[in-house]
This record gives C-alpha cells, sequence and structure tokens, in this order.
C-alpha cells in the first residue's frame, strides 16, 4: 500500500468520525435546547404562580381592610355603582336625547338584592328579574324615557325633563307596592347641564345621579335639590342633609311623598 493510499484512508476515517462527532454534538444541542425550553417553561409558570398568588393575598389583605374599616356591606359593588362607573367610561351621548342640552338622569336598584337572591334561589330570582324589567321597561316607555344601561338589577334611565323622571319613579314604586314579592327599589334622580361626551361635567351629572340613589333607601324616590326645584307638581319632604362619595359638604336630598291612596 503506498504512501497516498494510506493518507486518503487516514483522511476518510477522519472524515467519518468528525461527521458521526457532528450527528452526536447535534443531536446533544436540540436535546438541551429543549432541555433549556422546559426549564424556561416551568420558570415561567412558576413565576405566574408566585405572582397570581402573590396579587391573591394582595386582593385578600386589601378585601380584608375594606371590611375592617367599613362594613361588609362596603366590599359589596351595588348595581347603581357598576352603572356609574360604566357611564364613565363609555360616556353616553346623553345631549342627543335632550333638545336644550338639559337631561335628568334616574337610577335604580333592589334594595338587599344579593341576600334576596340567596333567600329565593336562582330561578325564581332570574323570573323575578325578568318580571321587574319588564314592569321598568313599561313606566320608562310611558313617559318617554330612555334607558342608557341595566345591569343585573339596575338601570340607567335618561330623561328630558325632571318631572318625567319623577313620575317614571313615582309609576315605579307604586307598582312595586302592589305586587306581592316584597321587593324594595332605591330610586334616585338628578338634573344637570349635558353636554359632549368627553367634558367633565357630564361624568359629575353621572356621578351625582348614582349617589343620590346610593343615599336613597328602599321603596323612597330620592332626588336632589335641582329636581326639587324644577318640579312643582309633586310633594316633597323637608329634605335631608347627605355626605355624597366624592362630593365635598353635605347636600340635601328629598324624598317624594307617595300618595299610597292614590
Amino acid at each position: 500500500m503506498t504512501l497516498t493510499t494510506i493518507a486518503l484512508c487516514v483522511l476518510a476515517t477522519v472524515a467519518v468520525a468528525e461527521g458521526i462527532a457532528l450527528i452526536v454534538m447535534t443531536r446533544q444541542r436540540k436535546r438541551r435546547d429543549a432541555e433549556l425550553e422546559e426549564l424556561h417553561r416551568r420558570l415561567d409558570a412558576r413565576a405566574t404562580l408566585l405572582s397570581g398568588g402573590r396579587e391573591a393575598v394582595k386582593q385578600v389583605w386589601q378585601t380584608a381592610n375594606v371590611l375592617r374599616k367599613e362594613g361588609f356591606g362596603a366590599a359589596v359593588r351595588s348595581s347603581i355603582e357598576d352603572l356609574a362607573d360604566w357611564a364613565e367610561v363609555e360616556r353616553p351621548d346623553l345631549a342627543r336625547l335632550v333638545p336644550d342640552g338639559r337631561v335628568a338622569i334616574l337610577f335604580s336598584d333592589i334594595e338587599g338584592s344579593t341576600a334576596l337572591n340567596e333567600r329565593i334561589g336562582g330561578r325564581a330570582w332570574v323570573r323575578l328579574i325578568e318580571s321587574h324589567d319588564k314592569m321598568v321597561g313599561r313606566c320608562v316607555k310611558r313617559h318617554g324615557g330612555h334607558v342608557v344601561k341595566s345591569q343585573g338589577d339596575g338601570f340607567m334611565i335618561a330623561f328630558a325633563r325632571p318631572d318625567e323622571a319623577v313620575r317614571c319613579g313615582i309609576d315605579v314604586q307604586r307598582e312595586l307596592a302592589r305586587r306581592p314579592n316584597g321587593i324594595r327599589v332605591r330610586i334616585g334622580i338628578h338634573a344637570g347641564k349635558s353636554v359632549r361626551r368627553g367634558d367633565d361635567l357630564f361624568g359629575r351629572n353621572v356621578a351625582m345621579a348614582a349617589r343620590v340613589a346610593a343615599a336613597a333607601d328602599g321603596g323612597e324616590v330620592l332626588v336632589s335639590k335641582s329636581v326639587r326645584d324644577a318640579v312643582t307638581d309633586q310633594e316633597f319632604d323637608g329634605g335631608r342633609e347627605v355626605e355624597l362619595k366624592g362630593f365635598s359638604g353635605t347636600h340635601r336630598l328629598y324624598a317624594l311623598v307617595l300618595d299610597p291612596a292614590r
């Protein structure tokens, strides 16, 4: 065997060895990449779990602080609060509903709805809400109102005139008084100048109407001073001074005197 042949054999052997080594290294690299990817996935999952756990603990502590400071009722949001928050974000164009830019806003919800739902059960609650929604819808239509948004057991309704809003509230309370289901609805009304979306005055008027409703008792139609001054054909009580969340000072609110005989 000549030296040339021997050299060629050696080179071929080296080439085969390098090829085998390359194949082995490639497989090892792929396996290592897969292992690293799996490790990253597990670390990400653990980080997400830890982060979620910390957030859950944070929420628990926040809720506990609210309960400790303000009582159980403060930790449960009402339909009125949810509707007011929705309106603040969505900013529906109430100005298009009224020719002179002045709008009366009515908020309502069922007093103690969570406890009532638990007491009567899910199916009965659904039937009650369906009946309630239809009744409110009839009253709103009768007085030329516009349901801006309904959510859960609550309504946000707009009227062109405060007297229409008050009469709608009267009809709702009278309808409920004739029914044996025992539910009581809080109604609050505020009237103010409506402006195009984007102006802070819009949010202030909606928030005021929501706060008035939140201050009402079940079976009551409570109104702000602007409504009281605008409606002269209805009887109101002497009013009460109330602190409203998000508004400085106290505000005098008036309850409509409902005539049971009517």
